[in-house]
């Protein structure tokens, strides 16, 4: 079986996050990047079941050179090889198009991903790459085994789970606790220096998108602490200032 796991350079939760040229283009100044939160649950159920199933496990992303630390990163948590397609990620449709263009070339049995990114958290890249392969596309995942070609899932639906089934190939996007976190280990990172990554441009896909500028969240308001006995005074404040009851 053959995994193909698109993994996201995003930045770290904790970064300070600026923007320059009149609000236009994203500071990198100072950045800490990491691998996507939920691409990691991704990879690390990919990791399990090269481990359980003899699979082999493909990493890829769409980016620029300086995506490539990360990649690496992820061929020491156990990918095999890893594909960077060489262009500037700049919408969900330009992303998706990468992605079902290397999967047709690799004949990719499972294709999995993170539920969404963390800087744009759109959450639609896996719907639009099983639309554009033809292929069933289910998010978000939270629990999958892969028993005779089937895909037995459960998912997170409003008010509790859905449980599914579903013939390989297949698109999905994934969340905890469909696996833990994997952090490599001394061997992984040595490893990982030789392990083949691959450069490929990109395929012609238009955008349907326009970036117009980017904006800040409004700065948080003071805090007003409320004594513990003075529930009356709480209840008000939540109600004519907040206005959340």
């Amino acid at each position: 079986m053959k995994i193909l796991v698109c993994i996201s350079h995003v930045p770290d939760t904790t970064s300070r996050i600026n923007f320059t040229d009149n609000n236009t283009r994203f500071d990198t100044t100072g950045v800490q990047f990491i691998v996507g939160p939920y691409d990691d649950y991704a990879l690390a159920r990919a990791v399990e079941l090269k481990e359980s199933l003899g699979a082999s496990v493909t990493v890829l992303n769409i980016g620029t050179a300086d995506t490539e630390p990360t990649l690496r990163k992820a061929l020491a948590i156990g990918a095999d090889d890893a594909i960077r397609v060489n262009a500037q990620p700049v919408d969900s449709y330009f992303v998706a198009a990468q992605i079902a263009a290397q999967a047709r070339e690799g004949n990719y049995d499972l294709i999995l991903m993170g539920r969404e990114s963390i800087d744009y958290n759109g959450g639609v890249v896996h719907a639009m790459v099983g639309e554009l392969l033809g292929m069933p596309s289910v998010s978000p995942v939270m629990k999958l085994d892969i028993e005779g070609g089937i895909a037995k899932m459960a998912r997170e639906i409003e008010g509790g789970k859905e449980y599914l089934e579903a013939p390989l190939p297949l698109v999905l996007g994934c969340q905890e606790p469909i696996a833990e976190w994997k952090i490599p280990n001394m061997r992984g990172i040595m490893s990982a220096r030789t392990k083949p990554l691959k450069v490929v441009e990109a395929v012609p896909a238009d955008s349907g998108v326009q970036l117009k500028q980017y904006e800040l969240p409004p700065p948080k308001g003071a805090v007003k602490m409320i004594p513990a006995d003075h529930v009356e005074e709480l209840v008000r404040l939540l109600k004519n200032e907040a206005k959340v009851l």
